[in-house]
């Protein structure tokens, strides 16, 4: 090997080992946070056994996993698999003040893990113990109940499901002077009655829920683990699973899954079979919606010919698997304050009746925090507008297909270079209900590491964007309230030299209210080429396609899937709560499941 070789390998290693150090510390401060919630259950993935048996596999610990989890522990031995670490003692994880933080890192160890859908629109999935609860903003309502009905679900378990997540995480919150007129404003601008303080989706405006507390800090489907039983619950961290495990049993037609396979940041696998008692036990994916049906992909289900393109032998040819995904588009207008704005993430919707919700967002997430002065405020403009900042970076300023990292570092050296006064302000934002508009999700390679190709095909469908554009036009009704007039300028003229001043010589790269919000074929486009994500992508393991009505996968045995790739419509203005109650709600009849058939096998 050359004298260059040598030193390419001597300074991998070095940096392999300064990662692997990273992790450790990392784990460790984490480990001791995990002991103050006495959670002694939680180990790493690279201290678990070669070989280990349980009753329950629960791959993913989200804001499915968790909760599912937790119940299942309560009767039955149980593993959860997390891919990321401890969500305690991370400011970005815990904080309001930090929500962008965590979506802008880019590091291996980040909670995050970015993609960019072919679209061309930067997104993010969770890596974290508590899923995407750790990640949003933290709103929280519940699903319709015709959303409820068309799921076939049972309501009196959904509600009492919906309670259990209730009780342990869910706040009223203080809703500052903006968020009230943007209450007023919808108000005035026709989007009633006013549902007050109300956890359910009613038409109307209201103030939901929020898993932040008065102080600012969030709280996660990681806390669902406090309410599981410590000796029959394990958890292990860091842990990536790289496939299900399949046989053919005596006198059985279709494949029984038994296990996974997993490895730790080592590179060391690890194998978790089910405990012998016949069909009791289960795998249970819990990994979101690009996890799930990736997942399956890599254990052999999915459409045999896109399997074959990847050299993985197919187990069972499922070709609903990784398909119907959607993204509900959101479109954003920045309103220029004359006046300085509090912090506040999603506290006030209005669900209208024509198929758009809106909420709004301000403060010091956008720009550099009201409280910080003097030296402190140059790094706060530093973190919060990196390259891909959430609600800055990837603002629709260019179409999506311009959106390259140049283009965004550009736009994100333009916006440090402001006054601080060009942030004052929010932004009302607007999802379409749906989506009806769909796409895919396919494999890039065989590396459960990687992300899939996710192709989202937003606004295909042109009822979504007369959504859209109907809601743009609620969303300047909005702004020109009278009730949104101390948040606002008198006039674009007024506005336009206000942001001028601010932004000096330089454009200023943030959406501002259209100048012809009644002409809707500029909206049109406007809709296209201001597109984001709020996060809030589903489908690709949908109900009566590649699960049945009990979520177990159809075509095989011992595997279900229990997390928002079955659902074929994002519930309610915001998921996480539907998302956290299936949880709940599939462990019960999981669980009643188990003790009936055991009565059954006693009987005979």
């Amino acid at each position: 090997m050359s004298a260059a070789g040598h030193l390419d390998r001597r300074v991998t290693l070095a940096l392999a080992t300064l990662l692997i150090g990273s992790l450790c510390l990392g784990v460790v401060a984490a480990s001791q946070e995990a002991n103050r919630y006495n959670f002694r259950f939680v180990r790493h993935a690279r201290d678990a056994p070669a070989v280990s048996y349980y009753n329950y596999i629960v791959v993913g610990g989200g804001t499915a996993g968790c909760p599912l989890a937790a119940t299942l522990s309560e009767h039955s031995r149980v593993l959860l698999l997390e891919r990321g670490g401890l969500p305690y003692g991370n400011r970005n994880v815990s904080s309001e003040h930090h929500f962008a933080d965590a979506l802008a890192d880019t590091s291996p160890l980040s909670p995050a893990q970015r993609f960019v859908s072919e679209d061309g629109v930067v997104n993010a999935r969770a890596r974290v113990l508590g899923g995407g609860s750790c990640l949003n903003a933290g709103f929280y309502t519940r699903a319709s109940a015709a959303y409820v009905r068309a799921s076939g679900w049972d309501h009196r378990l959904v509600n009492a499901s919906y309670r259990w997540v209730e009780r342990a995480l869910v706040f009223r919150p203080g809703v500052p002077q903006w968020q009230c007129a943007l209450r007023e404003g919808l108000l005035e601008a026709g989007v009633t009655p006013d549902n007050g303080y109300t956890l359910e989706h009613v038409p109307g405006t209201k103030i939901g829920g929020t898993i932040f507390d008065r102080r600012g800090r969030r709280h996660t489907a990681a806390d669902f683990l406090r309410r599981a039983h410590p000796r029959r619950l394990t958890v292990f961290l860091h842990a990536t699973v790289s496939r299900v495990l399949f046989r053919r049993r005596t006198g059985l037609a279709q494949p029984v899954a038994y296990g996974v396979v997993f490895t730790d940041p080592t590179g060391a696998q690890h194998r978790v079979y089910l405990r012998r008692g016949g069909a009791k036990n289960e795998v249970i994916l819990a990994a979101g919606t690009l996890g799930s049906p990736q997942l399956l992909m890599l254990s052999g289900v999915g459409p045999r010919l896109h399997l074959e393109k990847h050299g993985i032998r197919t187990v069972h040819d499922q070709p609903g698997v990784g398909q119907g995904v959607a993204d509900n588009p959101m479109n954003s207008v920045f309103v220029p304050s004359p006046v300085p704005v509090a912090l506040s993430l999603v506290q006030v919707v209005g669900v209208t009746r024509f198929g758009s919700f809106i909420e709004g967002v301000s403060g010091s997430q956008f720009g550099i925090p009201i409280h910080a002065r003097g030296r402190g405020h140059h790094a706060a403009a530093r973190r919060n507008f990196g390259m891909f900042s959430p609600m800055t970076g990837q603002l629709g300023t260019l179409p999506p297909r311009q959106r390259t990292p140049e283009a965004m570092r550009r736009a994100a050296e333009v916006m440090r270079r402001l006054d601080r006064r060009a942030f004052r302000g929010g932004f009302i934002l607007e999802k379409i209900l749906g989506p009806l508009s769909t796409g895919h999700i396919e494999l890039r390679s065989t590396d459960p590491h990687a992300n899939p190709a996710v192709t989202f095909n937003y606004f295909r469908d042109p009822r979504d964007v007369e959504r859209c554009v109907r809601g743009i036009q609620a969303i300047e009704r909005v702004a020109r309230s009278r009730a949104f007039a101390r948040f606002t300028y008198a006039n674009h003229t007024a506005m336009d030299a206000a942001v001028r001043r601010a932004a000096g010589t330089a454009y200023f790269p943030v959406n501002l209210l259209p100048r012809h919000p009644a002409d809707t074929r500029p909206l049109q486009q406007y809709c296209r080429e201001t597109v984001m994500t709020i996060w809030h992508y589903h489908g690709g393991c949908h109900v009566g396609g590649v699960v049945d009505r009990d979520y177990r996968v159809i075509g095989v045995r011992g595997l279900r899937v229990v997390d928002s790739s079955t659902f074929k419509y994002s519930p309610g203005t915001n998921p996480q709560a539907t998302v956290m109650m299936l949880g709940r709600y599939m462990g019960l009849r999981i669980l009643k499941e188990r003790l009936l058939r055991k009565g059954a096998e006693e009987k005979h």
